[in-house]
């Protein structure tokens, strides 16, 4: 289940860089880093 959980976040995370692309804003920069960092601890831990 974390597994998966991690591999939505991921992607979640790859969709906002490119809404980033479309929309500057640095809450979306601090939302992107933060569903990389835990999409990639919970999907590798």
């Amino acid at each position: 289940m974390r597994q998966m959980i991690g591999f939505i976040l991921f992607w979640i995370a790859i969709g906002m860089t490119i809404m980033l692309f479309l929309d500057n804003g640095f809450l979306a920069v601090l939302i992107i880093l933060l569903c990389l960092i835990l999409g990639y601890n919970l999907f590798c831990c």
